[in-house]
């Protein structure tokens, strides 16, 4: 009934084996790529396994509705049947929720990288509020966030900003942020009250394993060079930063965060592949061009997602037509109603538009 379900569990059944063994147990470099992928199909696995043991007890039950022979036994018999039937019709209903989630639901990191866009210092600042919005989402759902690369301004703003995060569900529910953040409002350095447009954008790259998306060495050219600080000079004398460029897609990624090159190193691959398996689901999805995904937004960091104005306390989602008088509420991570909102429209988008089998 839901053999793209059936399949997560089989591979959730498939991770538990895998762990169990010695040699992974003893080598992290296999052990947390495989707890992280057993992480995310953890939910999956658990309904889908109480989904099997209920149709077990209904079969046992309408056995024993069936040979009863005494009327009030038999009455007992089908009361317990029919509550087992309601629960199952609920059960079936997340399962629903769960198939027509996606692959999404089951992918638990994400790597999210802020850039400033147009507008300045201003702009700069925009993308260092809109980390702290992340930032208390973060903390008010559970999950855990690791800055990867951070480039700041000297009145507090970023330039770029690259962190990772990590937990149930944080790829799922944040992977509709990518697009083109506006922000209106008066600047505080602004003297003539006038209301000025800045722009961030945001880009949600799936966080890759090794196992997922190999990466041959021989398609990598690494490059060091010295690190430097906000007004470009250099803050140490090793060449500890890294420049990694992807040979046959052209991507390149550079980290100098940490003092030691091998840190950037690994850093800057984490980013590297989660860029790389972007661009390879982007291309998938282009070749399906469903309908679904054209409606709900490409994730193209030009496109325009969303507008926060500060003197009207607004914020609109322009892709659902969605606006919320709470703009002051949301910056401290409350976005439940934003991200619901998004699921829920990409929900019905997969119901109403199917993608081929």
């Amino acid at each position: 009934m839901f053999p793209s379900l059936e399949s997560k569990l089989k591979r959730y059944e498939e991770i538990e084996q895998q762990m169990m063994d010695p040699n992974t147990m003893s080598n992290p470099e296999l052990f947390i790529p495989l707890q992280r992928e057993q992480g995310g199909l953890a939910k999956i696995a658990k309904a889908m396994r109480a989904w099997k043991t209920m149709k077990e007890n209904i079969a046992a039950a309408e056995e024993m509705v069936d040979e009863e022979t005494d009327r009030e036994s038999r009455e007992y018999a089908q009361q317990e049947l029919d509550e087992l039937n309601e629960q199952l019709e609920k059960l079936e209903e997340e399962l629903e929720e769960l198939a027509t989630a996606g692959d999404s639901i089951t992918r638990g990191g994400l790597i999210m990288e802020i850039r400033a866009g147009t507008g300045g210092d201003e702009a700069a600042l925009f993308a260092g509020n809109l980390f702290d919005m992340y930032i208390r989402l973060i903390e008010r759902r559970g999950w855990n966030y690791e800055v990867i690369e951070a480039q700041s301004t000297e009145l507090g703003g970023y330039k770029e900003i690259i962190f990772s995060i990590s937990g149930e569900g944080a790829f799922h529910q944040l992977q509709f942020e990518s697009g083109g953040h506006r922000v209106q409002r008066v600047p505080d350095t602004e003297t003539q009250g006038r209301i000025h447009t800045s722009a961030a954008t945001v880009a949600v790259l799936p966080e890759a394993t090794e196992v997922e998306l190999d990466i041959k060495p021989d398609d990598l050219r690494i490059d060091t060079f010295h690190a430097s600080g906000p007004g470009g000079q250099k803050v140490n004398k090793t060449e500890s930063a890294i420049r990694i460029t992807h040979l046959p897609t052209g991507i390149v990624v550079q980290c100098q965060d940490e003092k030691s090159q091998h840190k950037n190193r690994a850093k800057a691959l984490r980013v590297l592949r989660g860029r790389v398996l972007e661009a390879k689901q982007r291309e998938e999805e282009e070749k399906r061009a469903t309908q679904r995904r054209t409606l709900i937004g490409s994730g193209d960091r030009s496109q325009r997602i969303r507008t926060y104005n500060f003197p009207q306390g607004r914020v609109t989602d322009h892709r659902i037509n969605l606006t919320l008088y709470k703009l002051d509420r949301i910056m401290l991570g409350e976005m439940d109603e934003l991200i619901d909102g998004l699921l829920e429209f990409d929900r019905q988008e997969r119901l109403n538009n199917p993608e081929p089998a």
